[in-house]
C-alpha cells in the first residue's frame, strides 16, 4: 500500500518529537523545515494541508515560479542554497530566511538590497564543518571573524548556522560533527543567536541531540528527487 505524503510528513514528525524525548529537550522546540526543491507546487500544497509551514528551495528562479502558485498559502519561504551574486536582489526580497550565507560579499548585497521597510533579514552562516571541498561554507576556524563582519551589517539578523556534515554512518560519528557546530556558535557572543540548521532525513536524530533548532527534511518528507 502507497505511503500519502500527509502519512510521510506525520511520520517525521513523530521521528522528531521522539528525538527530542530522548535528548531531554522540550516538545516542539526543534523546527520541521520541509526541503521541497525539485518538488511542485502540487506536493507543496498536499503538506501545507497536513500542517507544514516552512519550505527550503534551493534554485531561485524555481522558487519563484512556485511562490506565485502559492501567494495565497501562509508560507514561510527559506532559501537554503548556493547563492550567486546576480541573484541576491531576488532572494532578499522573495525570502524570509537565508540559510545559505557563506561569503562576507553576499552578506553586504543581502544587507545593501534588503528594503529599508522590511524586517531585517533571517540569516545563518553555512560553516563547512567536514573541510570537504565539494562544499560550500566557510571554515569553521573562520566563524568568529565571518559573524563579526556580519553582525554589523544592519538590515541582516545573524541567527545561527548552517551545515551540511560529510555523510557518515552510527549515531556518534554524526553527532560529532554536529557537536563541533554547536560548540562553534556557542563560542559567538551576539545575542540574536538562536539557530542551528542542522540535520537531513538520515541524521536528524544525532542533529536533535547535539542541539538542532532547525532540521531540513527532503526525502523522508517528499519522496526520492526527480
Amino acid at each position: 500500500m502507497m505511503v500519502s505524503l500527509a502519512e510521510r510528513l506525520h511520520e517525521v514528525e513523530q521521528r522528531l518529537r521522539s528525538a527530542e524525548r530522548a535528548a531531554g529537550r522540550v516538545s516542539g522546540c526543534v523546527k520541521l523545515l520541509a526541503v521541497s526543491k525539485t518538488k511542485s507546487a502540487e506536493a507543496m500544497i498536499l503538506a501545507y494541508r497536513a500542517g507544514q509551514r516552512h519550505f527550503g528551495e534551493s534554485y531561485l528562479q524555481e522558487a519563484l515560479v512556485k511562490q506565485r502558485q502559492l501567494a495565497h498559502f501562509n508560507i514561510t519561504w527559506h532559501f537554503i542554497g548556493p547563492i550567486q551574486s546576480n541573484k541576491t536582489r531576488s532572494i532578499v526580497n522573495h525570502f524570509s530566511w537565508v540559510h545559505s550565507v557563506d561569503r562576507l560579499k553576499i552578506a553586504r548585497r543581502l544587507d545593501e538590497q534588503r528594503s529599508p521597510d522590511s524586517a531585517p533579514l533571517n540569516i545563518c552562516l553555512q560553516i563547512n564543518v567536514s573541510g570537504e571541498m565539494s562544499k560550500s561554507g566557510v571554515p569553521i576556524d573562520e566563524l568568529p571573524e565571518f559573524a563579526a563582519a556580519v553582525s554589523e551589517l544592519p538590515r541582516l539578523r545573524l541567527r545561527g548556522i548552517m551545515a551540511i556534515p560529510a555523510q557518515t554512518t552510527g549515531f556518534d560519528n554524526q553527532r560529532a560533527a554536529f557537536r563541533a557546530l554547536r560548540m562553534a556558535m556557542e563560542q559567538l557572543p551576539y545575542k540574536t543567536l538562536d539557530t542551528l540548521s542542522m540535520g537531513m532525513s538520515n541524521d536528524l536524530e544525532a542533529a536533535v541531540a547535539e542541539g538542532a533548532t532547525i532540521v531540513r527534511i527532503g526525502t523522508a518528507i517528499f519522496g526520492s528527487r526527480r
